[in-house]
This record gives structure tokens, sequence and C-alpha cells, in this order.
């Protein structure tokens, strides 16, 4: 049976003395599941970084950061560099996140740059795509993702590709008005981006886990995992409480191995 994943970007509500709370009950809540058959891993805020990494059990739990620059040092006022990440300890990296796309302006090869600097540093790379309602609505979803992995892992070779991980986050499914994506059309986005990958990287395209994110809750959590395309769910608010995301990672898990 495959590793199953479950994550949660905590983006920009947490603060230093709510992430170690936060983490230490998740930790106490599962620290008893199996890590070889499942990986936990939470991103919060820059600001909570270095706290939470003193207060977690990296076998338990890898921190990730929401973003970071291409460059290891130089004039670039606010940005965070690969060399402070692994002061840190940090080797988990999110980059193109819808937020950061669409709100910040960022583009295809500016993800490229930031995904292949992360590895180069020896990081796990989450590359995140997704379609916008505009662009489903005109039937163009399966080319925007083709695009977007496509120049995002520009230049990546199939070695370093067993450092990368794919969140599919629909734009018009995330956010507090967002509407959740059938599992049929996770399913089959899913399938797209996985055969893309196998385009790009070969049999090592098959090893990279692609999780679902987009108004995952416990009512859909359980259906979506079982898809045979879905290696995880990447939680929003749903998870931001560590006794709900702890309920949601275990229903999930049965569901999948009653599945299986």
């Amino acid at each position: 049976m495959k590793k199953l994943y479950f994550g949660s970007n905590l983006k920009m509500y947490k603060g230093i003395k709510e992430t170690k709370s936060y983490l230490q009950r998740l930790i106490d809540n599962t620290k008893d599941l199996n890590r070889e058959e499942m990986e936990i891993f939470i991103i919060p805020s820059y600001t909570a970084l270095s706290d939470a990494v003193k207060c977690i059990d990296e076998k338990l739990i890898r921190l990730g950061a929401q973003n970071m620059c291409w460059e290891d040092e130089g004039q670039f006022t606010g940005e965070i560099s690969p060399r402070m990440l692994e002061e840190l300890g940090i080797n988990l990296v999110m980059i193109g996140h819808s937020e950061r796309r669409h709100v910040f302006g960022e583009y295809d090869a500016e993800e490229n740059r930031k995904v292949r600097a992360a590895l180069n540093h020896g990081f796990k790379a989450l590359l995140c795509v997704g379609e916008t309602e505009e662009e489903k609505n005109y039937g163009i979803a399966e080319e925007v993702l083709r695009t977007q992995l496509k120049v995002g892992f520009y230049n990546v070779d199939a070695e370093k590709g067993k450092n990368l991980w794919v969140a599919y986050e629909p734009v018009w499914s995330i956010g507090v008005n967002g509407v959740p994506a059938t599992n049929e059309y996770a399913e089959n986005m899913h399938k797209i981006i996985k055969e893309t990958l196998r385009e790009l990287f070969g049999l090592a395209g098959e090893e990279i886990p692609v999780l679902y994110g987009g108004s995952v809750n416990p009512q859909n959590a359980e259906s979506l995992i079982v898809q045979p395309s879905i290696d995880g769910l990447f939680v929003g608010r749903c998870a931001w409480d560590a006794d709900k995301f702890n309920a949601l990672i275990r229903s999930a898990e049965k569901a999948y191995r009653e599945k299986m």
C-alpha cells in the first residue's frame, strides 16, 4: 500500500504561542500513528518556525516554510533565503501557492527558480498547482496544470525529482468561499498531473506524491483519499484545530485501509 500524506498550511493565522500549542497537541494526538505508512507535515508562518522546530519531534511531524527566495543572499528585502531555512533546520518548502500566484503576482518561471534552489539545498519542494474558475470554465484546466508542472519543473532531473511533492489546489475550491471539487473531478485532475510527471521524469515520476487540497473537510476526506491517484490531503482551516485534524486523519486513513 502507498504512503499517505496529510498536511496543512497555517497561512497567517497562528503566532508563535499558538503554533507551539497546536503542534504539541497534534503530536500528542497522532504519535501512535505509523509514520512508515503516513507523513504529517505542517507549514507555519515564518516568525513561528524557529520556536516550532524546538518543540516538535521531526520523526513525527515535518515542518515546512510557506515560501522561499531563489537566491542564497543579496538585496532582496523581505525575502527568506534557503540558507536561512537550513539554519533553522527546515527541509520542506511550499512553492507556488495560489495566493503567491494570484495575490502577489508570482509566475511559473519564478516558481521554477525557487524549485531548483530548494532542490539544490536538499529540501523537499512542494509545488502547488491549480486552475482558476475562469480557466475551468474555458475548458483549459488540463492545459493549465500541464503548463504549471512543465515550467515549474523545467531543468529538474529525475534524480532530484525524488524530492518533489505536488499539491493540486483548484483556485476556485480553496478559501472561505471555496467549493470542494467532486471526487471524479479531483481524480481526473490528479491523473493528468501524474501523466505529466511520468512524461517529465519517467518511472521516477510515479514516485512523486500528489496531494489534493481544496476545501477538504470531514465530510469529503474519506471519499477523496480512496481515489486511486490521490496520495494525500492538504487540508485548510479544518486542520487548524489539532483535535479535529487528528480526527480527520484517522477517519481518512481508516477509509483508505478498508478500501485497499
